[in-house]
């Protein structure tokens, strides 16, 4: 979990199960929206809403997450959504949110100008468990 947050609502999208190596990142259109995805909607009370998107790949055997077990792959192939806005579902920054079968990747998304990122982080950089990505952006 990238920071603390209320779950809201965990989306599945079925798709196609593409590599997600950086050959396959370069060279296959829109790849990250193509592939099955479980994207998980939190709100944090500092930034408001962001998204934690679980993207399937090539021997993904399945996607699960803390709070529902198994999501990916789903039996039936429509967008499924899961509304937890009655659930009072909240995870810590750094607790697991979910977890692949295998392996694969996980794209954060958060409200423009609320995120200061590590400009040293860089495409292709080896990162390491308890690594800053980045912080919240202190308010002027």
């Amino acid at each position: 979990m990238p920071l603390d947050g209320q779950l809201e609502k965990m989306i599945y999208v079925p798709g196609e199960l593409f590599s997600v190596n950086p050959s396959s990142a370069q060279n296959i259109d829109n790849l990250f929206a193509r592939n099955e995805r479980v994207i998980c909607i939190f709100k944090n009370d500092q930034i408001g809403r962001f998204a934690v998107v679980m993207v399937g790949a090539t021997i993904v055997a399945s996607i699960a997450t803390a709070f529902a077990g198994t999501v990916a792959p789903a039996a039936k192939k429509e967008i499924q959504v899961t509304d937890y806005t009655k659930q009072s579902i909240s995870l810590k920054k750094g607790e697991e949110l979910g977890r692949f079968m295998l392996g694969s990747t996980v794209i954060c998304v958060f409200p423009k100008n609320k995120i200061v990122w590590n400009k040293d982080l860089v495409a292709e950089k080896k990162i390491k468990c308890g690594m800053e990505f980045a912080h919240i952006k202190e308010k002027n």
